[in-house]
């Protein structure tokens, strides 16, 4: 394994500005002159994003601002002795000591395990001081990689990894110790979680707080360290002897339901290491409290939303969080199912629904079928065909029930599973369709909720998630709907298909305009995925005699597809505007494009959204209006160019989306030049080849999730003539 330190990553009593960014910029840029990343703008600004969400800043003098990120291509670690110090956040005031950790986005284990010991090695005093008397590089280079054990020294073998002599900790895994968990001294116990997004060095150094915190008051605590370098969970039994429990952490914590019943805080990462002592207290004063704080299994889902600011989400946002987990949770059922019963259309032609059970049930690869449609492909394309579209009609039938499931699940965590399933189904029988799943979703998710909020003995504390919630939430949301809601909701429903049915001409253009603005308005948002739902959840509903279902999801697929080919295309056209990084995510977004993955576009509206996003809407809108004005139907929820087979009149459909990728890759062209440099200014700047490029004083990179499975990209710095004036 190579050094994650060495010589030329350290500098010494420094001036390296006044701002913590530009600290941050000053050790990235040491890290890639080193050949450790190939990016300094793209590791600096993953370090500043990160910094943005939490200040890195510890007490003692010392900030440790820390990205994982593609840029990086060799775990490494820099430090630098500033002066004079820079304001990191901490409490205490600036920080002199600053040590920046940059990891791969794939680092190995044990590369973390270093990264995290020696943020762990940061909360001991003596190493500290060590640090800020050492007089040469050599010396700190020394120092660090005895505290990350490299070196053989006698101090090294008798130390633990994490805690002080006497006190109380975890293993190296995050496992209790022995003299932790038997310890007879201090009768009081207090357990923590502690993670942050990066689990590299806030989560251990939090940890290792709270246990020198614990030893110094005279009470045992145990952490769990959910961290990048693996976590162990604590053993039941320590959690069942615990008094309370601290949660510190930037993010949910992993199986939230084991500390059900127990009395709890929950704070920011960062607390655990600015006031250890103060959250003891706080966990112990709600243990001693008559009405104190308790943690039911329902909330322990729903607690994470105040891990940020300590207080909980609004309604708004808890509502979408929710929604959102239902919808992701279902395009799965939607994606594989629509997908499958396409594939059955193709082999088994369009007729292959009037026959389809009938060929499934009563016939096999040995016994082929004798009665199908003329447009199936033989009798082995017709069984074939139906199997694909059967097995695909079925996981479509999941549909509004996994949909209600998964937002009760979002409410309520497992408990709410099973009601919301249920309730789902009773939508579906009711003929409340979609709109029944999101309402009884949410009705048995908050029943379910209510009813874990109940402070149950003991006795029946372990009977309430798994017999007493589910049972009690199901009839209660299901008999609701089958009694009081599924009849109003169920004609509403109707009304809706029928009034969708009923358009023709200018209105159709209207709502292709819409859903095609919303599909690129946020690109895989919340917005996008109001359109895609809507395309989606009434698909099963289209027919030959009824097509506008398979109308609407032609649209929504066409217009998706519109962000990501029009920055294609407009990088392709003009690449001396775009940063290298840009250019080479143009190259992908071809295919992402063409694949209906409007994510594919999120890296240029990231680094430039009031160009990219607003040329986005306005082609995407040309083409819904387009694909609705020509009535094309797509029977496949989802594959772009690669589903041609499912989409009716697709010469019509490629017409429509390319028109839209035009326009918006010519809007978002003239927008760059022309608010660059202003008017005709910018024009004709542009048509002068020989023109001096524009010098790009800063990084536009940046880093964005994509959608769905949350994925970052790394931008790199900006080309000598990118647009530097971007917003």
């Amino acid at each position: 394994m190579t050094s994650l330190i060495t010589t030329d990553l350290v500098v010494l009593d420094a001036d390296q500005g006044t701002a913590s960014s530009a600290v941050i910029r000053a050790l990235a840029a040491t890290i890639a002159e080193q050949g450790r990343a190939n990016s300094a703008d793209g590791l600096a600004d993953a370090a500043i994003a990160r910094e943005e969400k939490t200040p890195t800043g510890v007490p003692g003098g010392i900030a440790i601002p820390h990205a994982r990120t593609e840029a990086v291509t060799e775990p490494s670690l820099a430090m630098a002795r500033l002066n004079p110090p820079v304001d990191f956040g901490a409490k205490d005031g600036p920080a002199d000591l600053v040590f920046m950790i940059a990891a791969p986005e794939g680092a190995g284990k044990d590369h973390l395990k270093l990264l995290s010991k020696l943020a762990r090695s940061l909360v001991k005093k003596d190493f500290v001081a060590s640090l800020r008397a050492a007089t040469t590089e050599q010396e700190v280079v020394d120092l660090v990689e005895t505290a990350l054990g490299l070196r053989e020294t006698p101090e090294e073998q008798t130390s633990t990894e994490a805690a002080p002599t006497g006190a109380p900790t975890t293993g190296a895994a995050g496992a209790p110790t022995e003299s932790s968990s038997s310890s007879t001294d201090h009768p009081r116990r207090v357990v923590a979680v502690t993670a942050c997004p990066t689990g590299i060095a806030h989560t251990y150094m939090a940890a290792d707080a709270l246990v020198q915190a614990g030893a110094e008051m005279g009470i045992d605590v145990v952490t769990e360290t959910q961290g990048s370098s693996g976590t162990t969970p604590l053993d039941q039994s320590v959690i069942d002897a615990a008094d309370a429990v601290v949660f510190a952490v930037d993010v949910d914590v992993r199986d939230k339901p084991r500390f059900a019943g127990k009395p709890y805080v929950q704070v920011p990462v960062k607390a655990g290491i600015d006031d250890p002592q103060g959250l003891i207290r706080k966990a112990l004063a709600e243990a001693d409290a008559p009405n104190g704080r308790r943690l039911t299994a329902a909330h322990a889902a729903d607690d994470s939303s105040e891990t940020q600011s300590g207080s909980r989400e609004s309604i708004g946002a808890h509502l979408k969080r929710v929604l959102l987990t239902g919808v992701s949770y279902m395009i799965p059922f939607v994606a594989a199912g629509g997908l499958l019963m396409a594939l059955g259309f193709l082999l088994g032609g369009f007729d292959i629904p009037d026959y389809a059970e009938d060929i499934v049930l009563g016939n096999s690869l040995w016994n082929l079928p004798t009665e199908y449609g003329d447009l199936a492909l033989g009798p082995v394309g017709a069984y074939l065909g139906a199997v694909a579209f059967q097995i695909g009609n079925l996981s479509m039938s999941f549909l509004v029930a996994a949909l209600a499931g998964y937002i009760a699940y979002g409410i309520a965590d497992r408990p709410g599973i099973a009601p919301g399933f249920t309730v789902g189904a009773v939508a579906v029988l009711m003929g409340a369709g979609f709109i029944g799943g999101i309402i009884g979703g949410l009705l048995a998710g908050y029943i379910a909720h209510w009813i874990g909020s109940f402070a149950a003995p003991r006795w029946l504390r372990g009977l309430m998630p798994v017999v007493i919630i589910p049972l009690v939430a199901s009839l209660v949301s299901s008999g609701l709907m089958f009694m009081v809601l599924g009849g109003p909701i169920s004609a509403l429903t109707k009304g809706l298909d029928s009034w969708l049915s009923s358009m023709t001409g200018t209105a159709a253009v209207v709502l292709g305009l819409i859903l095609g603005a919303m599909m690129a308005v946020d690109l895989g948002g919340p917005v996008n995925k109001v359109a895609y739902s809507f395309a989606v959840a009434g698909l099963a509903a289209g027919s030959v005699d009824n097509p506008v279902p398979w109308e609407i999801m032609a649209t929504v697929m066409a217009a998706g597809m519109v962000p990501p080919l029009a920055m294609a295309l407009a990088t392709a056209v003009r690449p001396r505007i775009f940063s290298q990084a840009e250019k080479e995510n143009g190259k992908a977004a071809w295919l992402l494009g063409a694949a209906f993955i409007s994510e594919g576009a999120i890296p240029f509206a990231a680094s430039d959204p009031l160009r990219v996003i607003p040329a986005s809407v306005v082609g995407a809108g040309v083409t819904g209006g387009m694909t609705m004005a020509f009535s094309v139907t797509s029977q496949a929820p989802h594959g772009g160019v690669f589903v041609f087979f499912a989409i009716d009149s697709f010469l019509l459909f490629l017409l429509s989306v390319v028109v839209g990728t035009i326009i918006s890759a010519v809007l978002v062209l003239a927008l760059k030049i022309l608010v660059r440099k202003g008017g005709a200014a910018g024009l004709a700047e542009a048509a002068d080849r020989s023109a001096p490029a524009t010098t790009a004083a800063a990084s536009t990179g940046s880093t964005t999730g994509s959608g769905s499975a949350g994925e970052a990209q790394q931008a790199e710095p900006v080309s000598s003539n990118a647009d530097a004036t971007r917003v």
